[in-house]
């Protein structure tokens, strides 16, 4: 068996172990407000990592890909880990306009600012 093989064969053995390295993970902070400036507290968060270097290069398997939670009082929701990369923000809240956007995170640590708009105004076809 040639030295090319066996590096081959001992790479594909050892890939499925590798696991997120710190430095591949993002600690994000999602501060939703209103359009007054105002915190917007049990706003629904979901966050779900998109796509990225560390998913190609790792392989990841121990990584959580997505979040769902709840903002607090100070309209602020906590993620303590995701793999960097592309990243898609969602956000439902009571009597606010639906969010959701993708953003490129690669720093250890992000407070990414939502502000959520109040709802349309709706409009009929039958209105003169």
């Amino acid at each position: 068996m040639g030295a090319m093989r066996k590096l081959v064969l001992l790479l594909a053995l050892l890939l499925p172990l590798a696991r997120v390295n710190a430095d591949d993970l993002t600690r994000l902070q999602i501060h939703v407000t209103n359009e007054r400036g105002k915190p917007v507290d049990r706003a629904s968060v979901i966050v779900k990592f998109v796509s990225g270097r560390s998913l190609k290069v790792l392989g990841l398997k121990k990584a959580r890909l997505s979040w769902e939670l709840k903002s607090s009082q100070e309209g602020m929701a906590k993620i303590p880990g995701i793999p960097k990369g592309k990243i898609l923000i969602q956000i439902n809240a009571k009597n606010y306009q639906t969010f959701g956007d993708t953003f490129d995170i690669d720093e250890d640590e992000r407070v990414v600012d939502i502000v959520l708009k109040d709802p349309q105004a709706q409009y009929s076809a039958h209105d003169h």
